[in-house]
């Protein structure tokens, strides 16, 4: 018998790890994949192994743990001044299923979303597997990726439901400034649309003079926005698979009933483990995000002396996203340079959309010895360039 695979799913690219660039140098510094390096922490750890213990291995509430929901909402209230009502949150396993339950619930067939490229490449395919169509509004490196009214008002269609926005955002770093919200919240509300407000990488803000804000915070948003956060970064929790969504009540009850269908609940162990995380926030904040700030300073400090590298220096996250158009490669054919000629593995910045080519993301997810070794790699190749040109 042969599968007939249906079309989207045939044109959908993947996006996971090179195993096979690994597995060809034994020497090689993955910085590709955006996953923390830190093993969740011990107390998280052994307070969910205690609850398992306790009986937590069975189906929940479908809506979430009424714990964790309750913890959810006091994490809001103290760090955003945010009063949630409890049936405005649905756990999920993971922010990614979230975004794919909220297109699902929000997208007839053809209907549009807008993203702002370079984008999380999943938001293609999640848009696709709803039944959307994708709609890049490019941003530059040349004025900091900076969101334009104007630029968003012209993708704007009578199909048009959904702008996606990420912030701090994965891949350039950039932690957007109150006149990208305005311009977002602008149009959201002018066309009514919504806004899902990716929002995983809160505490990861380091640059001086630079602090999170909540979308749906903004004057009139609280009901154009869907939230949708994660445990997965802020907590060092990417393998326990648990987010959240914040949202009004008729998306939660849609939400709901997709979730039936696909999975039900959210892990009951991870769901008892994401108690105990909130409940540490601040030591996890200073034990362990922090330090992605101190990566983050010594990887602009030696990108900035790299001469094919440009880079509008990241404000969050653990990324950045340097323009390599000086080496006259393309994106993929840098990556493959760096790792033939370095043993260094990036990514390709043609996979976060039209406005990704011509840079490269680098992860900063090792040990700061280990993020000096792998620039230092980098430079030592520089002379290739200006000797005439690599041979990639």
């Amino acid at each position: 018998m042969t599968y007939k695979i249906a079309e989207k799913w045939q044109s959908i690219s993947t996006f996971s790890l090179d195993v096979e660039a690994l597995r060809h140098y034994d020497d090689v510094i993955d910085l590709s994949i955006g996953d923390t390096d830190f093993v969740t922490d011990p107390e998280v750890i052994n307070a969910a192994c205690a609850d398992a213990h306790a009986g937590y291995t069975h189906y929940g509430f479908p809506q979430g743990d009424p714990e964790l929901i309750d913890a959810i909402r006091a994490y809001w209230r103290e760090d955003f001044g945010q009063e949630i009502n409890p049936d405005n949150v649905y756990v999920t396993a993971s922010s990614s299923l979230g975004m794919v339950m909220v297109l699902m619930a929000l997208l007839n067939p053809g209907d549009e979303v807008i993203v702002f490229s370079p984008y999380f490449p999943v938001y293609r395919s999640q848009v696709m597997a709803a039944g959307g169509r994708i709609v890049d509004v490019p941003l530059s490196d040349s004025d900091g990726w900076a969101i334009h009214e104007d630029a968003l008002e012209a993708a704007v269609s009578s199909r048009t439901r959904v702008i996606i926005f990420n912030n701090p955002c994965n891949p350039t770093g950039a932690v957007y400034a109150a006149e990208d919200y305005q311009a977002i919240a602008n149009v959201a509300l002018r066309h009514d649309l919504i806004v899902a407000a990716d929002e995983i990488y809160t505490d990861y803000c380091f640059a001086p003079g630079v602090s999170f804000v909540p979308m749906r915070s903004l004057p009139g948003m609280a009901a154009q926005t869907v939230t949708l956060n994660s445990f997965s970064k802020n907590f060092l929790m990417t393998g326990w698979r648990v987010g959240y969504m914040i949202a009004d009540k008729p998306l939660i009850d849609a939400v709901g009933r997709i979730s039936d269908t696909l999975i039900y609940t959210a892990p009951s162990i991870s769901q008892r483990a994401a108690i105990r995380a909130l409940g540490v926030r601040e030591r996890i904040r200073k034990e362990y995000t922090a330090e992605y700030g101190r990566r983050q300073a010594l990887a602009i400090r030696k990108i900035h002396h790299i001469p094919y590298f440009d880079l509008v220096d990241p404000q969050g996250t653990f990324y950045m996203f340097p323009s390599i158009r000086r080496t006259g490669l393309t994106s993929a054919d840098f990556v493959e340079f760096a790792l033939r000629n370095a043993h260094v593995l990036l990514l390709a910045g043609d996979a976060f959309g039209i406005a990704g080519s011509g840079h490269v993301r680098i992860a900063l997810n090792a040990q700061r010895p280990v993020i000096d070794e792998a620039c230092d790699r980098l430079a030592a190749v520089a002379p290739q360039f200006t000797a005439g040109g690599a041979d990639s």
